[in-house]
């Protein structure tokens, strides 16, 4: 049998090696963390090298996505489709192996990591889902979904809030299946952490219900592996492993201190190191033997072998949970859910009510979530304000086998990277819901939802200086606009209840991406539409209201809930024969990347009296009203008091969008 020690020093000598090829990288902690990493792989991981997106694999994300060099060395080295170029091409130009892990960039990497804290908290996801689904699915003695999620983390990832927020989730869930490596080797960036990391942590994880493991050499296989199994043995709480380690092991001169974390050892450091651990090989050589003793694609098709015998003695007797699995596991959405989206929108519109936004958010998750047994959602301690739960929610704790409701407390950030593992796990649609003001303290997860990207749905409520008395502490300005900046999210924020059934329609349709919901917390009126109309709610803006035929002699176009504040001022101006079109623009960046003869259709070129409402910063604003338009909006924060007399204290009335188009044409 190869020498332990010695497959380990495979992943130091490609680390070191890849690092100084790309002259840039981090060989500090897959140097410390490498015995851990093979132990793992090859004594306890269930994966398949040959088919990376089987259901049953267990799950391994590096949080301290900074030592990405460890996760492609194993990828590599297990048999993965990651070839020993893509290795030498570490940092480069259109290369899988980027300097953090990228998501569906190359095989075998469950998320993107790299902001610390956050590849942790999309891993308590995982676990979520599949505590949850095994839940749901097993049935006695047949069990197909069995696995584990394994964590590396470091002192980074655990001195980021987020580790806070999650781990004590996952403690009150009892994932079990959860079991995080902790790399202790008491060096950061800038140096011992002795002198701003002085938390007790196994005593802090113990507090959150975990299994805590302490002092475990994380340079000895044998005790690694027996934490391992000490950890798989506890079905009920999550496990902390603390790996006593040494940042860039192996390295003469260097090792144990904050020079290996984020450097290239050089060529002097990298001879000497070669020398220290016994690997007289060339750089990106690696041995027949240590070849072999890495690569698990026989072992792998074995274990998937096993399962999918398991898998067809479940469908043979349980055909029903089968295909209903399959179906969420693909992501395929139930049969005929396009068809009772357009019912509902219909039935929606024939309801005249006047609800706010938020409130019609709960109407709209109420009509589809029945026939979407995949959905589920969460707020963080608001949920009777943002609306997320419906007749049939039933929360985690209280019955994981038919639970679809999170009750996250107020952990907007956690929250929202536990919805991107959710997603990314398999099997689910997530949602979750806060006041929009408090996207910020949610906003590095939303970007990297978009990033990913998964397919999570955020609904954010209390859009504006609607919410009234509550103030500028509550009241976002600029939330929206800063939204919108976010590449590949789509931000919707509709004008009345159909729109936002519509709009939750294209989030749950689109599973490749993100959306965010921007929702009122007052009542807007009921806007009427035709069948065409219906129809162009989907292509993000759409003519609305005209009031005269031919070309309009102005535009208005608003979003939310000043579409209607700018189908009053159309129907003012009306009285004096001026040809008003009234544009309502739920998604602009939708609508803008229609085809030209469709925004042609709704924006003339020719119409150059451009009027854009919206209770927020303008500047998002002027690309679509053009250098003679103008733009209502809010470049200044809030003020407590209640919601009309502060859209009549910023100017946001019937009367100042008549004066502008009114000044506009006769500018």
């Amino acid at each position: 049998m190869t020498d332990r020690r010695q497959l380990a020093n495979a992943i130091r000598a490609l680390s070191m090696d890849a690092v100084q090829r790309a002259n840039s990288g981090h060989p500090g902690m897959p140097m410390g963390m490498a015995d851990i990493a093979e132990v793992l792989y090859n004594d306890h991981l269930r994966h398949n090298p040959t088919n990376p997106k089987w259901w049953d694999r267990d799950r391994f994300v590096v949080s301290n996505g900074h030592g990405s060099m460890l996760l492609y060395s194993v990828l590599h080295l297990a048999g993965y489709d990651l070839s020993m170029d893509d290795i030498r091409n570490f940092r480069q130009l259109h290369s899988p192996t980027a300097g953090h892990p990228e998501y569906a960039e190359a095989p075998g990497v469950e998320t993107t990591t790299g902001p610390l804290g956050q590849g942790l908290a999309n891993a308590v996801g995982m676990a979520l889902a599949e505590k949850l689904l095994a839940a749901r699915f097993n049935q006695g003695e047949h069990s197909v979904v069995d696995h584990h999620t394994y964590v590396f983390v470091g002192d980074g990832c655990l001195m980021e809030g987020i580790s806070h927020e999650v781990c004590s989730l996952a403690g009150t869930w009892g994932l079990g299946k959860l079991v995080v490596f902790y790399d202790d080797n008491g060096i950061s960036i800038d140096g011992e952490v002795d002198g701003w990391f002085t938390d007790n942590t196994p005593e802090r994880f113990r507090a959150y219900g975990w299994q805590v493991i302490e002092a475990v050499d994380g340079h000895d296989a044998n005790a690694v592996n027996s934490a391992i199994v000490e950890a798989k043995a506890n079905a009920d709480q999550p496990t902390l492993i603390c790996c006593k380690t040494t940042i860039g092991f192996g390295s003469p001169n260097k090792a144990g201190t904050a020079d290996t974390h984020g450097a290239p050892l050089g060529d002097e450091e990298i001879a000497a190191t070669r020398e220290a651990i016994a690997w007289p090989h060339a750089p990106f050589e690696i041995p027949d033997d240590i070849r072999s003793g890495w690569d698990a694609r026989e072992r792998g098709q074995a274990m998937e072998a096993d399962w999918q015998a398991r898998w067809q003695a479940y469908r043979d007797v349980h055909p029903e949970l089968a295909d209903e699995l399959a179906r969420r596991m693909e992501g395929r959405l139930p049969e005929g859910f396009d068809s009772l989206l357009e019912d509902a929108v219909r039935a929606m519109q024939a309801d005249e009510s006047k609800v706010a936004t938020r409130k019609a958010s709960g109407m709209s998750i109420e009509a589809l979530a029945p026939a979407l047994p995949e959905l589920i959602g969460g707020s963080a301690d608001l949920t009777g304000s943002n609306n997320t739960d419906w007749s049939g929610s039933i929360d985690v704790v209280e019955d994981f086998a038919r639970g679809n409701y999170v009750s996250y407390g107020v952990r907007e950030f956690g929250m929202t990277a536990i919805a991107n593992g959710l997603d990314l796990h398999g099997g689910f649609i997530a949602y979750t819901g806060t006041f929009l003001v408090f996207s910020d303290y949610a906003r590095n997860a939303v970007r990297m939802s978009a990033l990913i990207p998964t397919g999570a749905i955020h609904v954010y409520t209390h859009d504006s200086i609607g919410l009234g008395e509550d103030g500028p502490t509550h009241q976002p300005v600029e939330h929206v606009a800063s939204l919108r900046l976010i590449p590949n999210l789509q931000v919707w924020r509709p004008a009345d209840k159909v729109e936002t059934l519509a709009a939750w329609g294209v989030a749950i349709q689109r599973r490749t991406a993100p959306t965010a919901l921007v929702l009122t917390r007052q009542g807007l009126p009921h806007l009427t539409r035709d069948e065409v109309q219906l129809g162009n709610i989907n292509r993000g803006g759409y003519v609305l209201r005209q009031s005269g035929a031919g070309q309009p002699d102005a535009i208005i176009m608003a979003s939310g809930s000043e579409v209607g504040l700018a189908v009053a001022a159309a129907e003012k101006l009306a009285e004096d024969k001026v040809n008003v079109r009234v544009v309502s623009m739920p998604n602009p960046d939708l609508f803008s990347s229609q085809p030209a003869d469709y925004r042609e259709s709704v924006l003339p070129g020719s119409v150059k009296a451009r009027l854009a409402i919206e209770a927020g910063v303008s500047l998002y604003w002027r690309h679509l009203v053009g250098d003679v338009g103008e733009v209502m909006g809010i470049d200044r924060f809030g003020a407590s008091a209640p919601a009309d007399q502060l859209f009549a204290e910023y100017g946001l009335t019937t009367q100042a969008a008549v004066d502008a188009v009114r000044r506009l044409l006769a500018g």
